[in-house]
């Protein structure tokens, strides 16, 4: 079962624009610089911006990771020193933005959402900067991101980027965050199986949650992922002085991905809706089944209560020869019990004639209808 997930928090109305108020629930920011190169890289934790100075002098490309929001005069001095602009922090620090891409005069600001699936589906937001130099990721301080991946090729010198820019390094993060939605979306898929298979044998009340469930998180997803597929197509479109062309060209195969994205999302959301259906129409084939059995238990009932209920009055034969002669014959009881197996037995099969039980008989030959096309099938 998913978490309780808390309010997005947004500034009053009416705030000047820049403005940066830390969310009160946000954690403390940890930040972790990557520099790197053709001769080599470092790694390390900071306390101090300040010193960012020094990596963007030696090192050709430097990324600063920002894990939590809730220091707001830190974020500011970084902005500051990597001159940011203060709109694109405040959306920054606002988490609650569609996915988007602007560009400034210094550098290219980029949102997303990172997608994970432990107990529930959980988004964070991202906030990209990408400079000439440089690249600097915002995240909510949640544990745990799909970058080590990209760290790994770092440290390993694998692939190509040690021996790229900054832009590269910007889209290798992009594509480990749309390339995370696809484990969540396999997990959805197998959830989807699970309850299809579940209605087919058992449903119950608790079915329909967990399919309300997952269809609130493949709205989730949707919105996550459509403003993202604009925000690719962008990156392909428009020129921009810190992409390089051949970079783009890896921007093409992100936007393929959130397509393929798309397109999985839209076939759970129908099956989903599909599953909703078959739940209603199971539960209605089910009482349906009941009752048909309690209404010919009924039914069945009916002509046996009347028969006892007259030979349950009794009346003394001795008063008048009309009534209740069986009362005094010597197979009046067993009689009784006759009568009334008949009167079941010939109900159960006119029921079964009319096709109210099993398929309706073949008057000529007594046999089901299907039987019957059987036989003419092979003649």
């Amino acid at each position: 079962m998913s978490r309780k997930k808390r309010p997005r928090r947004r500034n009053p109305p009416g705030t000047a624009p820049g403005t940066l108020v830390a969310d009160p629930f946000a954690s403390r920011p940890v930040i972790r610089v990557i520099a790197y190169g053709n001769e080599g890289y470092t790694e390390q934790t900071i306390e101090d911006v300040a010193v960012l100075g020094e990596y963007l002098d030696r090192w050709p490309v430097t990324w600063v990771n920002v894990d939590g929001l809730g220091d707001v005069q830190m974020i500011a001095r970084l902005a500051d020193i990597l001159t940011l602009h203060r709109l694109a922090v405040e959306d920054t620090v606002n988490t609650h933005q569609r996915a988007k891409v602007e560009q400034y005069r210094d550098h290219l600001f980029l949102v997303a959402h990172m997608a994970t699936y432990s107990d529930g589906l959980e988004t964070e937001q991202l906030s990209l900067f990408l400079g000439r130099n440089f690249v600097v990721t915002f995240q909510e301080g949640r544990p745990g991101d799909p970058f080590d991946p990209v760290r790994e090729r770092i440290r390993n010198d694998v692939g190509h980027v040690r021996k790229t820019g900054a832009d590269h390094l910007a889209y290798c993060v992009i594509d480990a965050v749309i390339d995370g939605y696809f484990p969540v979306l396999e997990t959805t898929g197998e959830r989807l199986e699970e309850i299809e298979d579940e209605i087919l044998t058992s449903p119950t009340s608790r079915t329909a949650s967990r399919v309300h469930r997952i269809k609130r998180d493949l709205m989730t997803l949707r919105r996550t992922i459509w403003p993202l597929r604009e925000a690719m197509n962008s990156l392909l479109r428009d020129p921009c002085p810190y992409i390089a062309d051949e970079t783009r060209l890896y921007f093409r195969d992100c936007y393929d991905h959130t397509v393929r994205i798309i397109d999985f999302v839209e076939t759970c959301r129908e099956l989903g809706s599909d599953l909703m259906d078959l739940y209603l129409s199971s539960v209605s084939q089910r009482m349906t089944e009941v009752m048909k059995v309690l209404t010919i238990i009924a039914t069945l009932f009916i002509p046996l209560t009347f028969i006892s209920s007259i030979y349950g009055m009794n009346f003394h034969t001795e008063k008048s020869p009309w009534n209740m002669p069986e009362l005094s014959w010597y197979f009046g009881y067993p009689f009784a019990l006759t009568l009334m197996a008949a009167m079941a037995i010939g109900m159960l099969t006119y029921f079964r004639r009319k096709g109210w039980l099993g398929s309706p008989a073949d008057p000529s030959t007594g046999r089901d209808s299907m039987d019957r096309g059987d036989d003419s099938t092979g003649r």
